[in-house]
C-alpha cells in the first residue's frame, strides 16, 4: 500500500513539474503584443521643500498608454513661488532675489488593475534638473510696468529622478484623480547655492488624468 501511495505522488509530482515548466513568463506586452492602445495627460500640482523652504510646483506629463498598463511619455515641472535666497548665495544684488528649480525628462507610469474603481500606480521620471536666481520683484509689483526684469542666465543643470507612487481613483470614464507621493533625488547639482540635499526631498502631489485609458 506505502509503494502505491509513493508512486501516486511521484506521478503527481513529476505532472506538476511539467506544467510549471511549460509556463511561460508573464510579461507587460503578453504574447499578444499590444492589444490595446491609448494615451493620457496629466496636470499635477506637487508640495515640497527647496533649500529647507516651501515649494509649489505644477507639472504636466503624458504620454503613451498601452495595454491599459504602462505609460510612456515626457514630463516638466517648476517651481513658481518665492524661494528666498540667502544674501551671500545671491549671483547679483537684487531686491527679492528668489530660486527657481525645474525638472523635465522621461516619464514612466505603471497602473495596476486598471480597470478597477480605486487602484494604485508607480511612476519613475528621469531626466534633467535645473536652478537659477532671478529678481521677483517684477512679479509681485506688476503694476510697476517700468521695473527693469533681473535674472540669471547661468541655470545650472544636472541628473534628477523620482520615484513616486498613488492611489488612483476613476472619476469618469475619460478622467482620473490620483493623489501621491514621490521622493525627488539630484545627481551633482553645483552651483546657484544648492546642493544635492538642498535640492532633494519628498513631494505631496494631487493630480487629475485625462485621455483614453
Amino acid at each position: 500500500m506505502r509503494k502505491i501511495i509513493l508512486s501516486f505522488t511521484l506521478i503527481f509530482a513529476l505532472a506538476g513539474l511539467s506544467g510549471v515548466s511549460a509556463q511561460e513568463n508573464q510579461t507587460i506586452f503578453q504574447n499578444r503584443g499590444i492589444w490595446r492602445s491609448g494615451g493620457y495627460a496629466a496636470i499635477s500640482n506637487k508640495f515640497t521643500t527647496i533649500d529647507g523652504q516651501f515649494a509649489n510646483m505644477p507639472e504636466i506629463y503624458g504620454g503613451w498608454f498601452i495595454n491599459q498598463r504602462f505609460l510612456i511619455g515626457v514630463a516638466g515641472a517648476a517651481t513658481t513661488n518665492f524661494i528666498r535666497v540667502p544674501q551671500i548665495e545671491q549671483n547679483f544684488p537684487a531686491r527679492k532675489m528668489t530660486y527657481m528649480y525645474g525638472q523635465f525628462g522621461l516619464m514612466t507610469e505603471y497602473v495596476i488593475a486598471s480597470t478597477r474603481k480605486v487602484h494604485f500606480t508607480a511612476n519613475l521620471m528621469t531626466g534633467s534638473g535645473f536652478t537659477l536666481q532671478y529678481d521677483r520683484r517684477d512679479l509681485d509689483d506688476w503694476d510697476d510696468w517700468d521695473d527693469r526684469y533681473d535674472h540669471d542666465d547661468d541655470a545650472r543643470f544636472f541628473f534628477v529622478m523620482e520615484p513616486g507612487v498613488q492611489v488612483e481613483f476613476n472619476v469618469l470614464k475619460w478622467m482620473r484623480f490620483s493623489p501621491g507621493v514621490s521622493y525627488r533625488k539630484a545627481f551633482n547639482a553645483k552651483g546657484n547655492g544648492l546642493s544635492d540635499s538642498d535640492l532633494s526631498n519628498i513631494s505631496y502631489n494631487v493630480t487629475l488624468k485625462f485621455g483614453r485609458f
